[in-house]
């Protein structure tokens, strides 16, 4: 009997890396000059990052060094979603990034459909918010993992448990 071969298709963000590269920024924040007294924050939460400061201007920046703080920690940028500038109390602003992880039902369903087109002899198949790819030949797997990997997706794909 032929063995099949599997691997599963995520998307996941180490999160103790996240934790470090919003220190990192709030560190930074705390101790450059232009944002000296200004009352600019970072606070992380479950499924959310909150900037707090005192401008546009200022709050694009704030931005600007939490992404690469990400960078440097080998974290994706696609795993922030940021929502808009809103204007918050005494003149300040504030803004939400919410964090993505996983692979939503409708995104799911297109990867499920891009695999098909590289091979229609392996099996995908969506289980909670993981694609198991599975196939009797480990070649057919490995095109599609570069399939996967050429493509832009809106979220960073990671391939585990490859078997």
């Amino acid at each position: 009997m032929a063995q099949d071969y599997s691997f599963d298709v995520v998307s996941q963000f180490d999160r103790q890396e996240l934790v470090n590269a919003v220190n990192q920024a709030q560190r930074e924040i705390a101790t450059r000059y232009d944002f000296k007294d200004t009352g600019a924050t970072i606070e992380l939460n479950e499924k959310e990052i909150n900037l707090h400061g005192p401008s546009d201007f200022k709050m694009k920046a704030m931005l600007d060094v939490l992404q690469s703080k990400l960078v440097k920690r080998q974290l994706s940028l696609k795993i922030l979603k940021p929502g808009p500038i809103e204007p918050a109390a005494k003149g300040t602003v504030r803004q939400k990034i919410e964090l993505q992880e996983g692979i939503a039902d409708e995104l799911a369903r297109e990867l499920v459909k891009q695999i098909k087109q590289v091979s229609p002899k392996v099996q995908p198949r969506i289980q909670g918010d993981a694609i198991r790819v599975s196939s009797r030949e480990k070649d057919l797997l490995q095109q599609v993992i570069q399939a996967l990997k050429a493509s832009e997706g809106a979220v960073p794909l990671q391939f585990i448990n490859y078997r």
